[in-house]
């Protein structure tokens, strides 16, 4: 079964306005589903490789004998960082055939940290981000609690059983730290796995890099290049601060938050929504899914969030076209905002602030403030932003 991803159709149009399109996002999020979709409907010929497959990685062996034999159709490479000496012959054959449409790549690794991409490939190439499962893609497929216990990769969302769910996320943290992390020298499974698991009990809180060193046993620099790593294979964020110039003292430290509430609630050992329900972590992980959802919805925009040294916090600010939003997430059906919040709100004088809490409909707070859930929180600042 399919279901319909919001960016298919800003892939296709970047089909057509770019020679290549990349297509980068976690392991096991939809990206190859999703390109196998857009192949069969594509109006021109395709041929998709699997570069994790050996057979499709012989064909390779003379990539530019290779790859300009396909050179009327749709070339698909997936997972792509695990050929990145790719990239100049890509660059080379583009400029050499001119027009548009020839490469979808799709990769499990940031853009900086495949560095051959955009070094070869500027001007030539658009940026595609897929995140797991957007609550708008999937709200007719589930509910919330089941979306908020198992996190929005489409194996464990979708599998029949909680325990099925589980297990796969369980396996999917194993298979990260034991198969892919070969690709980049330097890390040790075990101390990863340990340092995940504490981000996942940290969750939307302040990052202290030489804390977690100290409590690992290993140095602050480590431990900095180790969260570098799971950011840039997107297994985590880092949400700077809104430092803008409100006369007060602010918290200049960024906050990490893990990408998926699913894979944190495994970490943590968190098996579905009764045991969630009751855990110390329900409104960081309600925050996280807030944060994954909006970030995905609108990847043009700046995220950042705002506390001052007394405490008075703004969860998320966005920052778009010279306008700010505020956004306050509130694990609860009855939110109510803290007077430290209003006076953060009084600080930014956003254009708008809206509470994102798990009810069925939201409501006004006054002209400028209001409760929605994701959905509507989505729709309202489409209309904004």
């Amino acid at each position: 079964m399919y279901i319909q991803r919001n960016i298919e159709p800003e892939v296709l149009r970047s089909l057509k306005n770019n020679p290549v399109t990349a297509i980068l996002g976690p392991r096991q999020c939809g990206k190859s589903t999703l390109a196998r979709h857009i192949i069969e409907s594509y109006s021109e010929e395709a041929i998709y490789l699997d570069l994790e497959r050996p057979s499709d990685l012989r064909k390779l062996d003379d990539a530019e004998w290779f790859l300009h034999s396909q050179k009327d159709k749709l070339i698909c490479l997936d997972e792509i960082q695990r050929k990145p000496e790719l990239f100049p012959v890509i660059l080379a054959l583009t400029d050499d055939w001119g027009d548009n449409g020839h490469f979808l790549i799709l990769g499990s690794a940031s853009r900086d940290l495949i560095k051959q991409s955009s070094e070869s490939l500027a001007g030539r190439i658009s940026y595609k981000r897929l995140n797991p499962f957007q609550w708008t893609e999937i709200q007719l497929k589930t509910t919330i609690e089941e979306y908020l216990s198992r996190g929005g990769f489409p194996r464990s969302l979708l599998t029949k059983s909680e325990s099925d769910s589980f297990e796969w996320r369980e396996d999917f943290i194993t298979t990260y730290l034991e198969r892919d992390l070969l690709l980049w020298s330097g890390f040790s499974p075990g101390t990863m796995r340990r340092l995940w698991q504490m981000l996942a009990n940290l969750n939307g809180q302040l990052i202290n890099f030489s804390a977690l060193g100290s409590a690992l046993g290993v140095s602050h620099t480590t431990v900095r290049n180790y969260t570098e790593l799971l950011a840039a294979t997107f297994m985590v964020q880092l949400l700077p601060p809104l430092l803008t110039n409100t006369h007060k003292r602010l918290v200049k430290t960024p906050k990490i938050y893990l990408i998926d509430p699913g894979i944190a609630n495994a970490l943590l050992g968190i098996r579905n929504f009764v045991e969630l329900a009751g855990h110390p972590t329900m409104g960081a992980l309600w925050e996280c899914n807030v944060l994954t959802n909006l970030d995905t919805a609108f990847p043009q925009c700046q995220f950042y969030f705002y506390r001052t040294s007394k405490g008075e916090e703004i969860d998320f600010v966005i920052e778009s076209n010279n306008k700010l939003f505020a956004i306050e997430s509130k694990a609860s059906v009855s939110p109510h905002l803290s007077k430290g919040t209003y006076t953060a709100i009084n600080d930014l004088n956003p254009a708008l602030t809206i509470v994102i809490a798990p009810v069925i409909k939201g409501w006004p707070i006054n002209e400028k403030t209001i409760v929605a859930n994701i959905s509507e929180a989505i729709q309202i600042l489409s209309e904004e932003i």
